[in-house]
């Protein structure tokens, strides 16, 4: 009876020792998937796809003054220089005609509306108007001026109106996007109106003979020496505007545009300015010069450049 009892506690303890490591064997092994373990014999396993990782925070879009709402604004400057007048290719007449505008404006007023359009782009608008008046005490030699012709000695008075008026569509070129730079580059995409009235007149001249009688003309009328007519033209122009925001209160600005048409009209023009912003209200200095010449083609043409530092002053809405 020992005997059997010895050979079966081992027979026991055998089967125990094989059931525990088979147990162990088993977990050790790599567990396949269910899917794995369902797919048909001879069916590749799909991968496992590893999900992106999320992207970075995008940095806020950081809008200055002008880039958002509407804003309105004047400006003030003192050109001294002076538009030239002169015969042009369509003249049929020997007489010259090349006569310096006198006078001086002693204020040249302009105005401007601008206005939010997209991220970072702006519509403008902008008019301004230069007069002035002056006289020639005695001109050197004849002139010919729209319908008059003046001997020399002439005491000659000039008088000019000069307007010019723009739509302009600034485009932000670079950067892109903008983000929290302080640095504009824009594009200029613009039409402008330019007029500019002419009148000359020889305000001392005889209007009565030696006998007291009023002097007349061919058609009967009381004598005039007094000539006067217009140029104007709509053209586009191109350029570039860059700014730059140093801080919440100051900005800098440049912009410059122009446009050429040979042997007819020519305009361009350009300003800078620093400018000082509290609450809604803007400051601007800087400096202006403007260019046009109407076209060659008629009888007269008109041609000049005025420059000169201006003030402004700007409210923006938002």
């Amino acid at each position: 009876m020992g005997d059997d009892y010895v050979k079966s506690s081992r027979t026991g303890i055998l089967c125990v020792g094989l059931l525990v490591g088979g147990t162990l064997w088993g977990q050790a092994q790599p567990q396949t998937p269910p899917e794995e373990r369902r797919a048909p014999p001879g069916s590749a396993s799909r991968p496992t796809i590893q999900q992106p990782p999320p992207p970075p925070p995008k940095l806020p879009d950081v809008r200055q003054q002008g880039e958002t709402g509407w804003w309105i604004g004047i400006t003030g400057s003192t050109p001294t220089q002076k538009p030239i007048f002169n015969k042009a290719r369509g003249a049929t007449f020997t007489e010259p005609s090349e006569v310096e505008l006198q006078g001086k404006p002693t204020f040249v007023p302009g105005a401007e509306l601008g206005i939010a359009v997209g991220l970072h782009n702006t519509l403008r608008f902008t008019y301004f108007q230069s007069q002035a008046t002056g006289n020639i005490e005695s001109i050197p030699g004849t002139l010919h001026l729209w319908n008059q012709t003046y001997a020399p000695g002439t005491y000659l008075a000039t008088t000019y109106k000069l307007q010019n008026g723009k739509i302009s569509f600034d485009y932000l070129t670079w950067p892109f996007p903008v983000e929290s730079r302080r640095f504009r580059l824009k594009t200029l995409w613009q039409v402008q109106y330019t007029n500019i009235n002419t009148v000359f007149d020889a305000p001392k001249s005889p209007i009565f003979d030696e006998q007291g009688n009023l002097i007349v003309d061919a058609s009967g009328n009381p004598i005039s020496y007094a000539g006067s007519g217009s140029h104007w033209f709509v053209s586009p122009e191109f350029g570039l505007g860059a700014a730059y925001y140093s801080g919440r209160h100051v900005r800098f600005e440049a912009n410059a545009a122009g446009w050429a048409w040979p042997h007819h009209n020519t305009v361009w023009d350009a300003d800078t300015s620093l400018n000082f912003k509290y609450g809604h209200i803007e400051l601007r200095v800087g400096g202006k010069a403007f260019h046009f010449k109407t076209s060659t083609q008629g009888e007269f043409f008109t041609h000049g450049t005025l420059g000169s530092a201006f003030v402004g002053v700007r409210w923006y809405s938002q």
